[in-house]
């Protein structure tokens, strides 16, 4: 698990991200702005679209940035449910771990999540955003722009690499 450990994309991550920007060509989805987490990754990621659209280059939005995974990060996935149970939250495809030394809580992450949607609202009125994140940050937002709560977005919704959640209005 990577947290805020700043990886270079990878090479499958480039080849997603030129298929994102064909997909968002093919749906003729129009962006005014684009937004990236300052890790390598989703920056990278956002810089490949950005360029494939004629768009600007993405603007680093310290809020992006993915959860801190605390005592977790580096850690494999498979360690999740020795190291964290009972504390965890099982999902479909995602086992979720809740509370590890140093850890972002998911309270904390929904509350940064509606910060970026705060910010958004104010800079972009009106405006269609495209940001490039990670999966829980990502996932938050969502539930901070849907009104859902945090835990139900962590057992119902799931959401890969590269995945467009949206467009959802913020008003």
């Amino acid at each position: 698990m990577n947290g805020h450990r700043d990886l270079p994309l990878t090479d499958l991550g480039r080849q997603q991200a030129r298929q994102l920007a064909r997909h968002i060509k093919d749906r003729e989805l129009v962006f005014d702005a684009v937004y990236a987490s300052p890790l390598d990754r989703a920056f990278e990621t956002a810089a490949i679209v950005a360029t494939a659209l004629g768009l600007a280059e993405p603007i680093v939005h310290d809020d992006l940035i993915e959860r801190d995974f605390g005592t977790m990060t580096g850690k494999p996935v498979a360690d999740i449910e020795e190291i964290c149970a009972p504390d965890i939250i099982k999902a479909e495809n995602v086992t979720y771990f809740l509370h590890p030394d140093g850890a972002e809580t998911f309270p904390e992450l929904l509350a940064r999540g509606q910060r970026v949607l705060d910010f958004m609202a104010r800079q972009h009125p009106d405006q269609t955003v495209l940001l490039a994140c990670h999966g829980d940050i990502g996932k938050m937002i969502y539930a901070a722009a849907t009104s859902t709560s945090w835990r139900q977005v962590l057992t119902d919704f799931y959401f890969g690499n590269t995945d467009i959640i949206g467009p959802v209005d913020v008003l």
